[in-house]
């Protein structure tokens, strides 16, 4: 991982305002959009089967989420991931809850059978069980103390030939051969619904202007970590969960190259 390549990808998302086609969860579809907003590319969230291939053509890269999925909502990603490849621009995948029940783990290993991911983004259990694990879920805030989640992301990122972006106390991500940890974060960042699924959107951002996806994963995961951690350290006492959302989100359009640089926590392992 070179870290300046990382750092330089804060203004090409700027200056380049990436547009990125998400189809994602209804309950974080605007947190989703604004986190795209504030990083400085352009999100378009159509999930009509109608419109979706047509859409695809116009993005630089697809968000795919399964934190509501349904049948029609799977179609659309399908095609959409379809006509993803056959354009060429990446596509970064979110198996919300994957492990929760067996028709979302029925849908998750159909679409990585009939759509070529570029990155899986998810939590430790959530990854464990697309790699044919049996950790225990609770909904969409699964966790699994005993995972070895180092060996787990390099395991699903030879298994899919993609990059792996874990989210966790510490982040992970690995392309197979690279591994990387995240040591930036806040305990409040789980008090917040959907913080990993704009994690995923700023992935997203970061890989519609490069085909380092490595390097892109590395800057919207950590984003997403170091933002919280300055949102939580700007709190006033009588400041609480609902202002730490806001400032997230103020944090992630303040933080540039030299933010990054200077506070961002990364270990090569």
């Amino acid at each position: 991982m070179n870290k300046n390549v990382v750092g330089d990808l804060f203004s090409i998302v700027r200056s380049r305002n990436p547009l990125i086609h998400q189809i994602t969860n209804v309950v974080t579809i605007n947190d989703c959009a604004n986190v795209t907003l504030a990083i400085g590319a352009s999100p378009v969230m159509a999930t009509s089967v109608e419109e979706v291939e047509e859409m695809v053509q116009l993005a630089n890269a697809l968000v795919l989420n399964m934190g509501t999925i349904n049948t029609e909502t799977f179609f659309a990603m399908i095609l959409a991931g379809k006509a993803a490849n056959e354009k060429g621009i990446p596509i970064i995948f979110d198996p919300v809850g994957v492990g929760a029940t067996t028709y979302r783990k029925k849908l998750a290993e159909e679409l990585l059978n009939k759509v070529r991911v570029t990155i899986i983004r998810g939590n430790a259990s959530e990854i464990d069980s697309l790699a044919g694990g049996k950790a225990k879920m609770r909904g969409v805030d699964a966790k699994d103390e005993s995972l070895e989640v180092r060996q787990l992301t390099i395991k699903m990122a030879n298994l899919f030939s993609c990059i792996v972006a874990v989210s966790g106390k510490v982040d992970t991500v690995s392309n197979g051969k690279e591994t990387v940890r995240i040591e930036n974060g806040d305990t409040w960042l789980t008090k917040v619904t959907g913080t990993g699924c704009m994690a995923t959107s700023l992935i997203g951002s970061f890989a519609g202007v490069t085909d380092d996806y490595f390097s892109a994963s590395i800057a919207g995961l950590s984003t997403m970590s170091l933002a919280g951690e300055r949102a939580k350290k700007n709190l006033s006492e009588r400041e609480g969960i609902g202002q730490f959302k806001v400032k997230l989100i103020d944090e992630i359009f303040q933080i540039d190259k030299y933010i990054w640089g200077k506070e961002v926590s990364i270990v090569e392992s």
